[in-house]
């Protein structure tokens, strides 16, 4: 019962930050390891994703009630993540991820200098695309991001956000909006994955769910009530963190 309560507090916050930017995986996977040091890694990642994906949906319903979403290029583009992730997923059984262990904080790095140096960066909503031109670009920020979280993972709701700001002229609260639809997209893949191999504890990742989406629910309205600016914040709040976490799980560990 104590273990189920650390859990759930976890979730909790894992919850909020998600709905506002990504990155809960940062609080609720340590706090998994921590809990279960026993456990198999794969039955608690794929618990982990048995939690997140509810407050992530969630986050989804919401924001798609008060943010205007071009449903028509991103639906195709989510599909397009989900198959992408798959993909990463196969691929991760043939190939050794290590090099990427070592490559990411310095990627991570590089989004964060340049997110702040651009002081403008994501403020103001203006697509760059519009009909199939967004389809087709979002399709393709789908697969190479839904690849990386099915082959590695770490820091793929920043990429998603960073992407969709850079490369599609959103701000980041629309940003962060599309990036609940793609990673609910990738989730179900990698939990399709999990489940089949038997790398869920559903009681587990039940009462994380939630709590999740609790989270989820307050950081939601706090990112729509106090806008882009916020979101840029925590943006840069949760990258930072990512730079310290992969930095010394590469270099340290």
């Amino acid at each position: 019962m104590f273990e189920l309560s650390i859990l759930a507090l976890a979730s909790l916050l894992a919850g909020f930050v998600d709905a506002v930017v990504g990155g809960g995986g940062l609080i609720l996977v340590p706090a998994l390891f921590g809990v279960f040091p026993q456990a198999a890694p794969a039955t608690l990642f794929g618990t982990n994703k048995g939690a997140s994906v509810w407050g992530t949906a969630w986050a989804t319903a919401q924001y798609a009630k008060r943010v205007s979403l071009n449903w028509r290029a991103l639906l195709p583009a989510a599909g397009i993540a989900l198959l992408g992730s798959f993909a990463g997923a196969w691929t991760v059984t043939l190939v050794d991820a290590g090099f990427l262990r070592r490559a990411l904080p310095l990627i991570l790095l590089a989004v964060l200098i340049y997110t702040l140096a651009r002081k403008d960066l994501g403020r103001q909503h203006a697509p760059r695309f519009a009909g199939r031109a967004e389809t087709w670009v979002a399709a393709a920020i789908g697969l190479v991001i839904g690849f990386y979280d099915g082959f590695f993972g770490p820091g793929t709701g920043s990429f998603f956000v960073f992407l969709f700001v850079r490369v599609l002229g959103y701000d980041f609260l629309h940003a962060s909006a599309t990036a609940k639809l793609m990673n609910v997209a990738t989730n179900v893949a990698a939990i399709s994955l999990f489940a089949s191999k038997g790398h869920i504890w559903w009681q587990v990742a039940l009462v994380m769910a939630v709590a999740n989406v609790l989270g989820s629910l307050v950081g939601t309205r706090m990112a729509l009530a106090r806008g882009a600016g916020f979101v840029r914040s925590m943006f840069v709040l949760v990258v930072g963190a990512l730079i310290l976490k992969t930095g010394y799980d590469a270099f340290l560990r």
